[in-house]
C-alpha cells in the first residue's frame, strides 16, 4: 500500500508554501450591534473565522504529525512519509485505491502538505540546542541552532562537529550519512551532512 501512495507523496514533497487563506476582517458588519459585546480598538483588524480556522487547522496537522511520526517504519524515508499519508488518508474515510488517495492528497493541498512534510523530517533537539532537518528526498541532512548558543556560547559552537554527531546519533541518523567528516559542509548558520550512499 506504501507504493500505491508513493508516487502522490513525491510528487507533492517538493512543492512550495503558500500562504494561509485571506486572513482580513470579515466586511459585513452586524446587523444589530450588541452593547456589551467587547468592540475592537479602532485600527485594529479582527481576523475573519476563515483565517482562524485555517490556524486551527494548521496547528491540529503540526501536532498530530508530532506526535505520529516516530510510528512509521523505517524512519527518515520516503516510505515513511507514504504511510502517514496513507494512515491519515484512511482515517478521513477515503479508500485505498490510488483516485482516492490521489484525491485525499489534492484535498490537502501543496502549501499544507510541504509544512507537514518539513515538520515529519524535522526534530528540535533543545538540550543541544540544534535542529535537524532530514528530508530524504534532499542530498543532504541540514543542521542549524534553535536560537544563542549554549551557556552564553556563540551559536556556532553548537555546531562543532561533535556536536553535530550528537545530534545526528540521537535522531537516529549517525550511520545514514557519510561518515567522512571531511565531506561535512560547515557553511555560514549550519552544518551540511550527505546522505550515504544507497548500497549496490
Amino acid at each position: 500500500m506504501p507504493q500505491q501512495f508513493a508516487v502522490v507523496a513525491v510528487r507533492m514533497a517538493g512543492m512550495s508554501d503558500t500562504p494561509h487563506p485571506d486572513s482580513s476582517p470579515d466586511p459585513t458588519p452586524d446587523p444589530i450591534a450588541d452593547p456589551q459585546r467587547p468592540q475592537s480598538s479602532p485600527g485594529i483588524d479582527r481576523p475573519s473565522a476563515l483565517a482562524l480556522q485555517a490556524t486551527l487547522v494548521d496547528f491540529a496537522l503540526a501536532e498530530l504529525v508530532r506526535q505520529q511520526r516516530q510510528s512509521f517504519q523505517p524512519l527518515w524515508t520516503r516510505d515513511s512519509w507514504a504511510k502517514l499519508l496513507i494512515w491519515l488518508a484512511l482515517n478521513c474515510g477515503c479508500g485505498t485505491d490510488t483516485a482516492s488517495l490521489e484525491a485525499f492528497a489534492a484535498a490537502i493541498g501543496p502549501g499544507q502538505t510541504a509544512r507537514m512534510r518539513r515538520q515529519f523530517f524535522e526534530r528540535q533537539l533543545e538540550d543541544l540546542n540544534l535542529m535537524v532537518l532530514a528530508d530524504p528526498a534532499e542530498q543532504q541532512v541540514l543542521v542549524w541552532p534553535l536560537g544563542p548558543g549554549l551557556d552564553g556560547a556563540s551559536p556556532a559552537a553548537d555546531l562543532a562537529e561533535e556536536q553535530v554527531a550528537a545530534a545526528l546519533e540521537r535522531v537516529g541518523l549517525l550511520d545514514q550519512v557519510v561518515a567522512d567528516r571531511g565531506r561535512w559542509q560547515s557553511l555560514e548558520a549550519l552544518v551540511a551532512v550527505p546522505w550515504s550512499p544507497p548500497c549496490s
